[in-house]
Protein backbone atom coordinates (compact mmCIF):
# COMPACT_ATOMS: atom_id res chain seq x y z
CA UNK A 1 0.00 0.00 0.00
CA UNK A 2 1.25 3.63 -0.75
CA UNK A 3 2.66 5.47 1.99
CA UNK A 4 2.38 9.50 1.91
CA UNK A 5 4.51 11.04 3.45
CA UNK A 6 4.39 15.18 4.70
CA UNK A 7 6.16 18.20 4.95
CA UNK A 8 6.68 17.71 8.93
CA UNK A 9 6.13 20.59 11.80
CA UNK A 10 9.48 22.19 12.08
CA UNK A 11 9.09 24.07 15.15
CA UNK A 12 6.29 25.88 17.20
CA UNK A 13 5.88 28.67 15.06
CA UNK A 14 6.66 27.46 11.60
CA UNK A 15 4.36 26.92 9.23
CA UNK A 16 6.13 26.21 5.70
CA UNK A 17 9.42 24.02 4.63
CA UNK A 18 11.33 24.18 1.39
CA UNK A 19 12.72 20.98 -0.08
CA UNK A 20 16.56 21.94 -0.41
CA UNK A 21 17.77 18.44 -1.68
CA UNK A 22 16.15 15.22 -2.12
CA UNK A 23 18.99 12.29 -1.25
CA UNK A 24 16.37 9.10 -2.97
CA UNK A 25 14.97 8.98 -6.18
CA UNK A 26 12.12 7.16 -7.56
CA UNK A 27 12.42 2.95 -7.43
CA UNK A 28 14.94 3.41 -4.43
CA UNK A 29 14.44 0.95 -1.43
CA UNK A 30 14.60 3.00 2.02
CA UNK A 31 14.21 1.24 5.46
CA UNK A 32 12.57 3.64 8.62
CA UNK A 33 14.11 6.57 9.60
CA UNK A 34 16.36 6.71 6.51
CA UNK A 35 16.64 10.59 5.47
CA UNK A 36 14.30 11.45 2.48
CA UNK A 37 15.47 14.97 1.75
CA UNK A 38 16.97 18.13 2.87
CA UNK A 39 14.10 20.88 4.38
CA UNK A 40 15.28 24.16 5.34
CA UNK A 41 12.79 27.09 7.35
CA UNK A 42 13.89 30.43 8.65
CA UNK A 43 14.93 28.87 11.92
CA UNK A 44 16.47 25.36 11.01
CA UNK A 45 17.35 22.87 8.52
CA UNK A 46 17.17 19.39 8.82
CA UNK A 47 16.77 15.95 7.44
CA UNK A 48 13.34 14.47 6.99
CA UNK A 49 13.15 10.95 7.78
CA UNK A 50 11.28 8.55 6.51
CA UNK A 51 7.83 7.39 8.70
CA UNK A 52 8.02 3.64 7.12
CA UNK A 53 10.10 1.17 5.08
CA UNK A 54 9.44 0.40 1.01
CA UNK A 55 9.98 2.26 -2.46
CA UNK A 56 9.87 5.49 -3.41
CA UNK A 57 7.21 5.80 -5.93
CA UNK A 58 6.57 8.91 -6.42
CA UNK A 59 8.50 12.71 -5.84
CA UNK A 60 5.78 15.15 -5.63
CA UNK A 61 7.52 18.21 -4.35
CA UNK A 62 10.80 19.62 -6.89
CA UNK A 63 14.03 20.89 -4.90
CA UNK A 64 13.63 24.20 -4.37
CA UNK A 65 9.97 24.63 -3.77
CA UNK A 66 8.68 25.47 -0.41
CA UNK A 67 5.65 23.89 1.11
CA UNK A 68 2.84 24.20 3.91
CA UNK A 69 3.06 21.78 6.95
CA UNK A 70 0.83 19.10 6.34
CA UNK A 71 1.36 18.87 2.36
CA UNK A 72 2.44 15.49 0.61
CA UNK A 73 5.83 15.72 -0.55
CA UNK A 74 6.51 12.44 -1.67
CA UNK A 75 5.00 8.73 -1.82
CA UNK A 76 6.15 4.91 -0.44
CA UNK A 77 5.17 1.80 -1.73
CA UNK A 78 5.36 0.20 2.01
CA UNK A 79 7.40 -3.16 1.52
CA UNK A 80 4.98 -5.55 3.19
CA UNK A 81 5.83 -9.22 2.59
CA UNK A 82 2.81 -11.45 2.70
CA UNK A 83 3.35 -13.44 6.54
CA UNK A 84 4.68 -16.68 4.66
CA UNK A 85 7.69 -14.66 2.96
CA UNK A 86 8.35 -13.06 6.00
CA UNK A 87 7.84 -16.01 8.13
CA UNK A 88 10.68 -17.57 5.38
CA UNK A 89 13.05 -14.52 5.64
CA UNK A 90 13.04 -15.01 9.69
CA UNK A 91 13.57 -18.61 9.52
CA UNK A 92 16.64 -17.97 7.59
CA UNK A 93 17.91 -15.30 9.18
CA UNK A 94 18.04 -13.06 6.07
CA UNK A 95 18.28 -9.30 5.85
CA UNK A 96 15.66 -8.33 3.76
CA UNK A 97 17.82 -5.49 2.35
CA UNK A 98 20.24 -7.73 1.12
CA UNK A 99 16.83 -9.34 -1.14
CA UNK A 100 15.89 -8.12 -4.01
CA UNK A 101 12.49 -7.46 -5.31
CA UNK A 102 11.05 -8.27 -8.54
CA UNK A 103 7.25 -7.88 -7.15
CA UNK A 104 5.14 -4.74 -7.96
CA UNK A 105 7.02 -1.46 -6.91
CA UNK A 106 9.93 -4.16 -5.82
CA UNK A 107 8.22 -6.51 -3.11
CA UNK A 108 10.02 -9.18 -2.55
CA UNK A 109 8.71 -12.64 -3.56
CA UNK A 110 8.63 -15.93 -2.01
CA UNK A 111 10.89 -17.25 -5.33
CA UNK A 112 13.08 -14.26 -4.56
CA UNK A 113 13.70 -15.81 -1.35
CA UNK A 114 14.46 -19.16 -2.34
CA UNK A 115 16.70 -17.72 -5.54
CA UNK A 116 18.84 -15.52 -2.75
CA UNK A 117 19.27 -19.06 -0.87
CA UNK A 118 19.72 -21.30 -3.80
CA UNK A 119 22.93 -18.55 -4.72
CA UNK A 120 23.99 -18.33 -1.29
CA UNK A 121 24.28 -22.32 -0.94
CA UNK A 122 26.39 -22.72 -3.70
CA UNK A 123 28.54 -20.00 -3.07
CA UNK A 124 29.05 -21.60 0.21
CA UNK A 125 30.17 -25.05 -2.15
CA UNK A 126 32.44 -23.44 -3.69
CA UNK A 127 33.87 -21.05 -1.08
CA UNK A 128 37.62 -22.25 -0.66
CA UNK A 129 40.23 -20.36 0.98
CA UNK A 130 40.45 -16.63 1.03
CA UNK A 131 44.17 -17.18 -1.33
CA UNK A 132 42.23 -20.09 -2.97
CA UNK A 133 39.54 -17.39 -3.81
CA UNK A 134 41.93 -14.23 -4.73
CA UNK A 135 38.76 -12.13 -2.62
CA UNK A 136 41.35 -9.24 -1.56
CA UNK A 137 38.76 -6.92 -1.40
CA UNK A 138 35.01 -6.16 -0.91
CA UNK A 139 32.26 -3.82 -1.83
CA UNK A 140 30.23 -2.05 1.12
CA UNK A 141 27.03 -0.45 -0.04
CA UNK A 142 26.87 2.91 1.30
CA UNK A 143 23.46 3.82 2.92
CA UNK A 144 21.76 6.42 3.15
CA UNK A 145 22.88 7.51 6.34
CA UNK A 146 26.47 7.42 5.29
CA UNK A 147 26.01 9.67 2.37
CA UNK A 148 23.97 11.98 4.61
CA UNK A 149 27.45 12.23 7.01
CA UNK A 150 29.39 12.53 3.86
CA UNK A 151 27.49 15.38 2.71
CA UNK A 152 27.47 17.23 5.60
CA UNK A 153 30.85 16.49 6.50
CA UNK A 154 31.74 17.83 2.92
CA UNK A 155 30.00 20.90 2.97
CA UNK A 156 31.48 21.99 6.29
CA UNK A 157 35.06 21.18 5.32
CA UNK A 158 34.57 22.82 1.83
CA UNK A 159 33.29 25.88 3.62
CA UNK A 160 34.00 26.87 6.78
CA UNK A 161 38.00 27.42 7.29
CA UNK A 162 38.65 25.18 10.17
CA UNK A 163 41.55 26.63 13.26
CA UNK A 164 41.97 24.54 15.58
CA UNK A 165 43.55 24.90 19.06
CA UNK A 166 44.08 22.83 22.30
CA UNK A 167 44.27 23.26 26.12
CA UNK A 168 45.05 20.93 28.90
CA UNK A 169 43.02 20.98 32.23
CA UNK A 170 43.77 19.17 35.66
CA UNK A 171 40.65 16.83 36.63
CA UNK A 172 42.13 14.92 39.50
CA UNK A 173 39.80 16.62 42.05
CA UNK A 174 36.91 16.04 39.60
CA UNK A 175 37.77 12.12 39.11
CA UNK A 176 38.17 11.50 42.86
CA UNK A 177 34.50 13.00 43.70
CA UNK A 178 32.91 10.94 40.34
CA UNK A 179 34.58 8.19 41.96
CA UNK A 180 32.93 9.04 45.50
CA UNK A 181 29.74 9.07 44.33
CA UNK A 182 29.41 6.81 41.11
CA UNK A 183 27.39 3.88 42.87
CA UNK A 184 25.34 6.12 44.77
CA UNK A 185 23.80 8.20 41.45
CA UNK A 186 23.20 5.07 39.99
CA UNK A 187 20.62 3.74 43.07
CA UNK A 188 18.73 7.22 43.21
CA UNK A 189 18.71 7.88 39.16
CA UNK A 190 18.95 4.81 37.57
CA UNK A 191 21.43 6.00 34.81
CA UNK A 192 25.47 5.89 35.27
CA UNK A 193 27.16 8.93 35.90
CA UNK A 194 29.56 9.95 33.60
CA UNK A 195 32.37 12.78 33.06
CA UNK A 196 30.58 14.25 30.10
CA UNK A 197 27.69 16.24 31.94
CA UNK A 198 30.23 17.48 34.10
CA UNK A 199 32.35 18.47 30.59
CA UNK A 200 28.86 19.86 29.57
CA UNK A 201 27.96 21.92 32.43
CA UNK A 202 31.66 23.83 32.02
CA UNK A 203 30.17 24.85 28.72
CA UNK A 204 27.74 25.92 29.28
CA UNK A 205 28.49 28.07 31.68
CA UNK A 206 31.38 29.37 29.58
CA UNK A 207 29.00 30.01 26.38
CA UNK A 208 26.69 32.49 28.53
CA UNK A 209 29.88 34.12 29.31
CA UNK A 210 31.44 34.43 25.73
CA UNK A 211 27.80 34.07 23.23
CA UNK A 212 30.33 34.41 20.47
CA UNK A 213 31.32 30.99 20.32
CA UNK A 214 27.32 30.26 20.59
CA UNK A 215 26.79 31.27 16.95
CA UNK A 216 26.87 31.16 13.18
CA UNK A 217 28.38 32.48 10.21
CA UNK A 218 25.70 34.28 7.56
CA UNK A 219 27.90 35.81 4.94
CA UNK A 220 26.95 39.64 5.19
CA UNK A 221 25.96 39.45 9.42
CA UNK A 222 27.00 36.90 12.29
CA UNK A 223 23.69 35.09 14.33
CA UNK A 224 24.41 35.00 18.13
CA UNK A 225 22.08 32.48 19.31
CA UNK A 226 20.42 33.15 22.37
CA UNK A 227 19.37 29.74 23.20
CA UNK A 228 22.19 27.59 24.31
CA UNK A 229 21.50 24.05 22.51
CA UNK A 230 24.35 21.70 23.16
CA UNK A 231 24.53 18.95 20.46
CA UNK A 232 26.55 15.64 20.73
CA UNK A 233 27.75 12.90 18.40
CA UNK A 234 25.96 9.23 19.41
CA UNK A 235 27.36 6.54 17.59
CA UNK A 236 24.73 4.20 16.54
CA UNK A 237 24.65 0.95 14.09
CA UNK A 238 27.53 2.45 12.00
CA UNK A 239 26.39 6.26 11.45
CA UNK A 240 26.94 9.06 13.38
CA UNK A 241 24.13 11.34 15.26
CA UNK A 242 23.96 14.47 17.22
CA UNK A 243 20.90 14.75 19.55
CA UNK A 244 20.28 18.28 21.14
CA UNK A 245 19.76 19.02 24.25
CA UNK A 246 17.75 22.60 24.58
CA UNK A 247 18.65 25.03 26.90
CA UNK A 248 21.11 22.74 28.06
CA UNK A 249 22.51 25.82 30.73
CA UNK A 250 18.86 25.84 32.57
CA UNK A 251 20.08 22.10 33.61
CA UNK A 252 22.24 21.04 36.68
CA UNK A 253 24.85 18.65 35.97
CA UNK A 254 22.16 15.52 37.58
CA UNK A 255 19.73 16.71 34.51
CA UNK A 256 22.28 16.99 31.95
CA UNK A 257 23.41 12.88 32.73
CA UNK A 258 19.19 11.77 32.16
CA UNK A 259 19.19 13.66 29.06
CA UNK A 260 22.03 12.39 27.37
CA UNK A 261 21.39 8.98 28.40
CA UNK A 262 17.59 9.11 27.38
CA UNK A 263 19.09 10.64 23.76
CA UNK A 264 21.87 8.54 23.04
CA UNK A 265 19.02 5.34 24.19
CA UNK A 266 16.97 6.82 21.21
CA UNK A 267 19.47 7.33 18.92
CA UNK A 268 20.89 3.70 19.37
CA UNK A 269 17.37 2.82 18.86
CA UNK A 270 16.97 4.51 15.93
CA UNK A 271 13.93 6.51 17.29
CA UNK A 272 15.22 9.87 16.80
CA UNK A 273 13.04 13.19 16.26
CA UNK A 274 13.43 16.09 14.16
CA UNK A 275 13.11 17.91 17.27
CA UNK A 276 15.39 15.50 19.02
CA UNK A 277 18.49 16.59 16.63
CA UNK A 278 17.17 19.98 15.38
CA UNK A 279 18.05 23.60 16.57
CA UNK A 280 22.09 22.42 17.75
CA UNK A 281 24.01 25.83 18.68
CA UNK A 282 27.46 24.05 19.88
CA UNK A 283 28.52 20.65 19.38
CA UNK A 284 30.53 18.90 22.43
CA UNK A 285 31.50 15.38 21.64
CA UNK A 286 33.30 12.62 24.05
CA UNK A 287 36.16 11.25 21.99
CA UNK A 288 37.47 9.87 25.20
CA UNK A 289 35.25 7.25 25.84
CA UNK A 290 37.03 5.16 23.21
CA UNK A 291 40.50 6.11 24.39
CA UNK A 292 41.43 9.14 22.10
CA UNK A 293 43.63 11.36 23.23
CA UNK A 294 43.87 13.73 20.99
CA UNK A 295 41.75 15.03 17.27
CA UNK A 296 40.81 17.86 15.40
CA UNK A 297 36.94 17.32 15.02
CA UNK A 298 35.13 18.74 11.93
CA UNK A 299 32.40 21.32 12.82
CA UNK A 300 29.06 20.44 12.97
CA UNK A 301 27.54 23.01 10.28
CA UNK A 302 26.60 25.31 10.18
CA UNK A 303 28.03 26.09 13.66
CA UNK A 304 30.43 28.07 14.66
CA UNK A 305 32.88 25.42 16.87
CA UNK A 306 33.22 22.32 18.03
CA UNK A 307 34.73 20.80 21.28
CA UNK A 308 35.90 17.32 22.13
CA UNK A 309 37.24 16.21 25.57
CA UNK A 310 39.48 13.29 25.11
CA UNK A 311 40.38 10.52 27.54
CA UNK A 312 41.13 11.39 31.06
CA UNK A 313 44.98 9.76 31.89
CA UNK A 314 47.23 9.76 34.76
CA UNK A 315 50.41 11.72 34.28
CA UNK A 316 53.12 12.49 36.87
CA UNK A 317 53.52 15.91 37.89
CA UNK A 318 55.51 18.46 40.65
CA UNK A 319 53.47 19.78 43.27
CA UNK A 320 54.39 21.81 45.77
CA UNK A 321 58.03 19.87 44.85
CA UNK A 322 56.45 16.45 45.61
CA UNK A 323 56.23 14.43 42.61
CA UNK A 324 52.27 12.79 42.73
CA UNK A 325 50.57 11.12 39.80
CA UNK A 326 47.69 13.69 38.85
CA UNK A 327 44.57 13.26 36.35
CA UNK A 328 44.81 15.50 32.96
CA UNK A 329 42.61 15.44 29.87
CA UNK A 330 43.01 17.70 26.66
CA UNK A 331 39.94 19.95 25.57
CA UNK A 332 40.28 20.26 21.57
CA UNK A 333 38.01 23.06 19.79
CA UNK A 334 37.74 23.41 16.08
CA UNK A 335 36.68 27.25 15.22
CA UNK A 336 34.97 28.77 11.60
CA UNK A 337 38.23 31.49 11.65
CA UNK A 338 35.03 33.21 9.60
CA UNK A 339 33.73 33.76 13.05
CA UNK A 340 36.27 33.48 15.49
CA UNK A 341 39.80 34.29 16.22
CA UNK A 342 42.46 32.47 18.67
CA UNK A 343 42.21 35.13 21.56
CA UNK A 344 38.74 34.34 22.13
CA UNK A 345 38.50 30.88 21.86
CA UNK A 346 41.78 30.42 24.47
CA UNK A 347 40.09 32.78 26.89
CA UNK A 348 37.08 30.38 25.92
CA UNK A 349 38.73 27.08 26.60
CA UNK A 350 40.61 28.57 30.01
CA UNK A 351 37.05 29.20 31.42
CA UNK A 352 36.05 26.16 30.90
CA UNK A 353 39.39 24.66 32.59
CA UNK A 354 38.70 26.45 35.95
CA UNK A 355 35.11 25.29 36.03
CA UNK A 356 36.60 21.48 35.66
CA UNK A 357 39.37 22.27 37.90
CA UNK A 358 36.60 23.59 40.36
CA UNK A 359 34.51 20.25 39.99
CA UNK A 360 35.17 18.31 43.81
CA UNK A 361 33.83 17.23 46.90
CA UNK A 362 30.98 18.77 47.90
CA UNK A 363 29.79 19.77 44.16
CA UNK A 364 25.98 19.76 43.97
CA UNK A 365 24.96 17.46 41.15
CA UNK A 366 21.60 19.24 41.50
CA UNK A 367 22.15 23.48 41.63
CA UNK A 368 21.23 25.40 38.74
CA UNK A 369 24.52 27.28 38.82
CA UNK A 370 27.14 25.00 40.44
Amino acid sequence: MAESITMPQLGESVTEGTIIRWLVQIGDKVKQYDPLCEVTTDKVTVEVPSVTSGVITEIVVSEGDTVQVGAVICRIETAEFSPAVWKLIQEHGLDSSQLKGTGRFGRITRNDVMEFLEKRGALVEDMGSPSEQGELEEKVPVTAVRKAIARRMSQSKQEIPHAWTMIECDVTSLVQFRNEIKEQFQRTEGVALTYFPFFMKAVTEALKEFPILNSQWAGEHIILKKEINLSFAVAADRALYTPVIRNADRMDIAGLARTVHQLARKARAGSLTIEDVSGGTFTVNNTGSFGSVLSAPIINYPQAAMLTFEAIVKRPALVDGMLVEIDKVNMCLSMDHRVLDGWVCGQFLQRIRNRLESFGTGTDLYSYSV
